[in-house]
């Protein structure tokens, strides 16, 4: 069954799953003969085969209705290299209602239907009521909904997952939908330190792995959405003094956690940090080293 360990594996310690307690002593996830039982397993082998790399699942030994999922952010979306949690729990009615999902959010709210709570307002298909899907069908598959969030929720332009947006005239809000973006990727950011100080339990070391290779690009989104160490500005997407602030702080934060995960951070993050810091220098020479940097970081996000 664990065909893909990278990410499909099966675990023992449940302790800080929000739905641990759910669906205690029922005998029909402990009967291997039972319906939702032998579809619970149906669905691990699918898991195991056809996850992608940006999707990892945990699976609790001794509780087959529930589980733990981290998607990783898209490219070309204010979540990219950002890692988003969700505890899942199925009812013992399973697959004949849908299941219950609670985001780790660390109280931060970053999509319009994720709420700081932990709630999860799914649109899949088309539905903003909180917690169920208006036209579930037994037929959709667990792998379905977390591809289904991915795409759909942790999507390029969020914003317009409200509905007060979704049927605007897009080329209105453009500008909306940018600065929505930047203060989504800031709490992304927060998001990600918060991960690293306290790492949900089981993929603990999935954690620090990810922000290890992957910080760097981080840090170079937060030069792209206007971190300034110096006059030497080089941001491509305009935004406000307060925001500027709070991106300096989460930089700090996200670079020390990031070097605590033992990531190399001698790039050209680096590089043009030590730049910046060498007085008087304006030359065009640095200008090119900006300007190449900022390529840099523009490829490196998708853009």
């Amino acid at each position: 069954m664990m065909e893909n360990k990278r990410t499909f594996d099966l675990v023992s310690d449940d302790s800080d799953h929000r739905f641990r307690h759910y669906n205690i002593h029922k005998n029909c996830f402990t009967d291997s003969n039972s319906f939702a039982y032998r579809r619970i397993m149906n669905e691990w082998k699918v898991l195991a085969k056809d996850l992608p790399d940006s999707i990892h699942v945990r699976v609790y030994e001794h509780h087959v209705d529930i589980l733990r999922a981290v998607i990783v952010g898209s490219p070309g979306t204010p979540y990219q290299d950002g890692l988003f949690f969700f505890d899942i729990a199925l009812p013992k009615i399973y697959p004949f209602r849908p299941p219950k999902i609670h985001y780790i959010s660390f109280g931060y709210r970053l999509n319009p239907n994720l709420y700081p709570a932990g709630t999860v307002c799914l649109g899949i298909p088309k539905t903003w009521k909180v917690n169920t899907f208006k036209s579930w069908s037994p037929a959709r598959t667990l792998l379905k909904v977390l591809l289904s969030i991915q795409a759909i929720v942790l999507n390029e332009k969020p914003l317009f997952n409200d509905p007060a947006y979704r049927l605007s005239d897009y080329s209105l809000l453009e500008s909306k939908a940018r600065a929505y973006n930047a203060s989504v990727f800031v709490l992304t950011c927060y998001s990600s330190v918060c991960l690293i100080r306290k790492p949900p339990k089981n993929l603990e070391e999935f954690v620090e792995q990810h922000f290890r290779d992957r910080g760097h690009v981080l840090l170079a989104a937060c030069e792209h959405y206007g971190y300034n160490s110096s006059n030497n500005s080089m941001a491509v997407v305009e935004v406000t003094e307060s925001f500027q602030a709070s991106l300096q702080i989460v930089y700090r934060n996200m670079y020390k956690k990031f070097l605590e995960c033992g990531a190399s951070l001698e790039g050209f993050v680096e590089e043009l940090k030590v730049e910046r810091q060498v007085k008087g220098k304006r030359s065009n020479g640095v200008k090119g080293i900006l300007k190449k940097a900022t390529g840099k970081i523009q490829r490196a996000l998708g853009w």
